[in-house]
């Protein structure tokens, strides 16, 4: 299959947190470019159309997304920046 993002995304399979309005799910962030990601979550239906992605290795590091699309357990993420 031909890849067809701007920015080839890099494999990581490490775990993050999906944090919106005060909750916070556990995901495991499955790759990233500096453009999204892909991540994995038990219950897509539980998770917002934007929210806050966490790092769990370090909290420091935060990207505000948006969902682009979701396939069963599988959420592709576009990184928002805020103006």
């Amino acid at each position: 299959m031909d890849e067809k993002r701007r920015h080839p995304r890099t494999e990581v399979n490490e775990p993050g947190y999906v944090s919106s309005g005060g909750s916070v799910m556990h995901c495991t962030i499955v790759n990233i470019s500096s453009e999204g990601a892909a991540i994995e979550v038990e219950n897509p239906a539980f998770v917002p159309h934007r929210f806050r992605l966490m790092m769990a290795r370090d909290a420091s590091v935060v990207y505000e997304c948006q969902v682009i699309w979701s396939k069963k357990t599988r959420i592709g993420l576009s990184f928002v920046t805020t103006a």
